[in-house]
């Protein structure tokens, strides 16, 4: 036999001795945030193996591809247990599915057992606006059924855990209009109910809250903020409505005028009249 095939043949030696240190893969499922030492499953017995060897065979869990090691080995029980903190959201994001791999090593002779941890999402996060406090302005001329559009709130949290709705306090203005999007999510607008009169109330704060559907439910809050702008919906009226004249000689009177508008919807002229 030449070099070449000598070569070859040592090869594919060396590749069926790798494929036959490599055995069945063992999975588990936890929910994040466990505390550290928590049980996730007993790998001895799910793979058979003869737990008076662990230590002997200098058994230990390896990170495939982790920066971190997230779990470990009792060898006196065969348990994989929790090493570190687990949070899903800086593991996976918004990815639907979780999954951490682990190796689990074995010496004399070697063997490689795959671990695949999927990674369940608890409701550890509440849902946050961006801003604490949304400013709107409003004339007080605006057609009841007008739309406002408000900030959404977001959660880390995914599924049944994420945002599941919107609702603001009772009151007499605005209602609130929640939408489902096409691509997943919701967002909320205040819808005009009443008419807005500045001369009865200048200004309203109204809360929004964002909850989720998590057990126990969590739930985010903003305030929205409302500023009623001046519309010309009041006439100028006169301080003075009759004047009787306190002599018979022809007098100049000062004759006031007044306005409930503010602005240049405001502006009226004073005048001299003759009594």
């Amino acid at each position: 036999m030449d070099l070449k095939g000598l070569s070859s043949l040592m090869f594919l030696s060396l590749f069926f001795l790798a494929l036959d240190t490599v055995c069945g893969d063992v999975a588990y499922s936890l929910p994040e945030e466990m505390k550290r030492g928590s049980v996730v499953g007993n790998i001895a017995k799910d793979l058979g193996l003869d737990l008076g060897k662990l230590t002997a065979r200098k058994a230990r869990i390896n990170a495939d591809g982790n920066i971190k090691r997230y779990c470990d080995i009792n060898l006196n029980t065969g348990d994989i247990i929790v090493a570190d903190r687990i949070d899903r959201e800086g593991l996976c994001g918004k990815r639907a599915s979780c999954i951490l791999k682990q190796e689990l090593v074995l010496e004399n002779p070697l063997e490689l057992h795959r671990i695949s941890v999927h990674v369940q999402d608890i409701n550890d996060n509440s849902p946050q606006f961006k801003k604490a406090t949304k400013t709107y302005e409003i004339r007080e001329s605006a057609m009841k059924g007008s739309r406002y559009r408000l900030d959404e709130a977001h959660d880390a949290d995914i599924g049944p855990n994420a945002i599941q709705g919107y609702s603001i306090e009772a009151n007499e203005n605005f209602r609130l209009n929640v939408i489902a999007k096409p691509g997943g999510g919701k967002y909320s607008e205040l819808v005009l109910e009443k008419e807005l009169d500045r001369e009865q109330q200048r200004e309203l704060t109204i809360v929004l809250v964002a909850t989720d559907g998590g057990t126990p439910q969590r739930s985010g809050t903003a305030a929205i903020h409302v500023t009623v702008l001046d519309a010309n919906d009041n006439a100028p009226v006169f301080s003075q409505v009759v004047i009787k004249p306190v002599c018979l000689k022809t007098l100049l009177r000062y004759c006031g005028v007044s306005s409930q508008l503010l602005g240049s919807s405001g502006e009226v002229q004073n005048f001299l009249c003759t009594i």
